[in-house]
């Protein structure tokens, strides 16, 4: 019978022909990351460990940046290869027509630049040269050149740092807790560089001494320990010919890994003991299958993540349950917990690490819908409807176009954008820390994060940065956000000598050139509304733009019915809903209404040109004045859920303001805002 532990490792010809020589009559094979699966006998899933309590738990130490805009940030994120097309994905801050700055995931392929992609000329220089899937890399034409899961743009020195010393104090308050119970801790640090800590001056080498010299005069038990006698380093090497040893940058796939694994092996019960002072390891890898310690507590992921099973890699070096100084297994959920220190948020550590978990073993949770098989439908035209005299007398009231005109009072666009600039919170750059512990659905195979603590900031990042010309970053966002504006750069000076958030401007300088552009459109944008005179221009809406025809869904659609051998009353046989509580309810009381001659349910073409974007008004609505039994009302009403306007999105109020200008100053229409149609025809506001 054959036990074969990590069988993914034997299967080369010449393995499987000497396994097979043995001519056994079963042969077993133990894995996490089996290459073939064979005949699965049996599967404990991570799920399945994880639930019953047979590793540790998992709490994630998110260290990230926060309110920091002022240097381009970058993530390579995927690197792909077809037939035809070679392109990557890219992580990127983003400019937002909102004008916030927003983390997305974008395509790039060669020639296109971030500069156009992002809509931020931070990126400038930022032209993809070379993409190489092969070699796991993309050039830029500035010379720039990152591998796959490689990062720039966050101050990697500082999140450094604030890792090595969060984990370094999450190590002397868990060794406190736990030495009762003779229970050694070990951390264990994966890095980005063999070059940043082997030297003895390496950059991480030396943050960490600081950062352990510094802490351990707050616990009495560490005071005395040096910081070079508590670490050690596990790195592959490699003899030249001229004897010299080299340190390489261990991936745990060559022969020189493999020294480096031996002998960690040979140490490893040697580190559980609490004569032994070496307590924090550090490695470039993530130590493949063969290596891992019960008592490692702490993980410090300081290296990207470059494949999709080096993360799950990286948390099996620390799952296992811990083991006491008579190296007996400890059974308890307070003590057996994992922290993992990692340079990334929390919601997306964990959301990947359940995505690597699911390619490999693939997802035994509730299977998801089937397809909503939802009916095509396709309402028409009513074509008679346009000869009779109510569309005619309709059409011809609000057919026209309009051009508008505005003045600014410059002076008092300072005065307010200033005010309330005064009043804004703008937070320096730093770098925080917040922890989750990742909990598993007792029905579900599903991770998902539980906060355990709100952000707070490790390390603070104002003033670490050049200063930009705050007036050129201003009008580039007031340009490129929606709706794009300009205004004279001395307007923009005036903003800037008058604030008294100028210290802020220096220590934050892009979030300060976000807050303050999105106040000076806010305020642009009301004084350019509530000043707005609309009037015609000569043009107008021909009626042969409705289409004959118009596909939607059954399920989103209200039929106009016949009543009494005669057509309904709207202009299309049926209308498809936006809103299921707003729209839905209108349309049918709309519909049932005998004093509603005809409405139209305005097609997406016809729109007001506002300070702010164009207008598409809702509705136009012909019905019975119930003053006279004569007399006609020519309506255009808009649907809200609230009467409030001050319930609504700034831009939804700005633009009812121009609606009501357009239709009842230029064109002598009513218009009004209306919740449901038993506020027809004069309800509403």
């Amino acid at each position: 019978m054959l036990i074969l532990d990590e069988p993914q490792n034997m299967e080369s010809d010449l393995s499987v022909s000497a396994l097979a020589s043995l001519n056994p009559f079963c042969a077993l094979r133990y894995s996490a990351t089996h290459r073939n699966s064979y005949n699965v006998v049996y599967r404990l899933t991570p799920f399945d460990a994880y639930r019953k309590g047979l590793v540790k738990r998992i709490e994630i130490a998110s260290v990230v940046q926060e309110d920091n805009e002022n240097l381009p940030f970058l993530r390579v994120e995927a690197l792909n290869s077809t037939k035809r097309t070679v392109s990557a994905k890219l992580s990127v801050h983003k400019l937002m027509k909102t004008g916030k700055i927003q983390e997305k995931i974008i395509t790039v392929r060669s020639g296109d630049s971030l500069v156009e992609k992002t809509g931020r000329t931070e990126y400038d220089g930022f032209v993809v040269e070379e993409i190489n899937p092969g070699s796991g890399f993309i050039r830029f034409l500035n010379n720039q050149e990152l591998a796959l899961g490689g990062e720039q743009g966050t101050d990697r020195e500082a999140l450094f740092e604030a890792q090595i010393a969060f984990t370094i104090e999450e190590h002397f308050r868990r060794q406190r807790r736990l030495k009762g119970h003779g229970i050694k801790v070990l951390s264990l640090f994966f890095i980005d560089k063999v070059d940043n800590y082997a030297p003895d001056d390496g950059k991480l080498k030396l943050m960490f001494v600081k950062s352990f010299d510094e802490i351990k005069q707050r616990y009495d038990e560490w005071k005395d320990v040096s910081a070079a006698d508590v670490q050690k380093a596990y790195f592959a090497t490699k003899t030249k010919k001229s004897g010299e040893v080299e340190i390489l940058d261990s991936t745990g796939k060559s022969k020189q890994d493999d020294e480096a694994f031996n002998l960690i092996m040979r140490e490893k019960e040697r580190l559980l003991s609490f004569d032994e002072p070496v307590s924090f390891i550090f490695s470039h890898s993530a130590l493949r299958e063969g290596w891992d310690n019960p008592n490692v507590f702490q993980i410090c992921t300081m290296r990207e993540v470059g494949t999709d099973t080096e993360r799950r890699q990286q948390v099996g070096r620390g799952v296992r349950l811990p083991v006491n100084q008579d190296g007996d297994r400890i059974q308890d959920e307070q003590i057996n917990v994992l922290t993992v220190i990692a340079s990334e948020t929390y919601e997306r550590f964990v959301a990947a690490l359940q995505g690597e978990i699911e390619r490999e073993y693939g997802s035994d949770g509730v299977p998801p819908p089937p397809p909503n098989q939802r009916k095509r439908k396709t309402i028409k035209l009513r074509k008679q409807f346009m000869l009779r005299p109510e569309f005619e007398d309709l059409w011809a009231k609000i057919k026209h176009k309009t051009r508008y005109s505005v003045e600014i009072d410059t002076a008092k666009l300072v005065d307010d954008t200033v005010a309330e600039l005064d009043q804004s919170t703008i937070r320096k750059p730093r770098i925080t820390i917040s922890k989750a512990s990742m909990r598993i659905d007792e029905a579900e195979d599903f991770f998902e994060p539980i906060a355990l603590s709100g952000a707070k900031t490790a390390v603070d990042l104002a003033g670490r940065y050049p200063l930009p010309n705050l007036i050129e970053v201003m009008e580039s966002l007031m340009e490129n956000t929606s709706p794009p504006m300009r205004l004279s750069r001395r307007t923009l000076l005036e903003v800037l000598k008058q604030t008294s958030k100028r210290r802020e401007a220096t220590e934050n300088p892009h979030e300060f050139a976000i807050t303050a552009v999105n106040i000076l459109k806010a305020k642009l944008a009301d004084q350019m509304v509530d000043g707005i005179k609309y009037e015609k221009d000569g043009a107008w809406y021909e009626q042969t733009l409705f289409a004959d025809e118009i596909q939607t869904w059954e399920e989103y659609l209200v039929p106009s019915k016949e009543i009494g051998g005669v057509g309904g009353t709207h202009l299309y046989d049926g209308v498809k809903w936006d809103s299921p509580t707003i729209e839905k309810p209108f349309i049918e009381s709309l519909e049932r209404m005998a004093n509603v001659k005809l409405y139209i349910k305005l097609p997406d073409w016809f729109t007001i040109d506002t300070p702010i974007g164009r207008y598409n008004p809702d509705w136009a609505i012909v019905m019975d004045d119930p003053e006279t039994d004569e007399d006609l009302l020519y309506l255009v009403r808009e649907t809200k859920g609230t009467l409030d306007l001050n319930d609504l999105r700034p831009d939804e109020r700005r633009k009812i303001v121009c609606g009501r200008k357009h239709f009842g100053n230029a064109l002598s229409t009513s218009y009004r805002v209306v919740t449901c149609a038993a506020e027809l025809p004069d309800g509403g506001i």
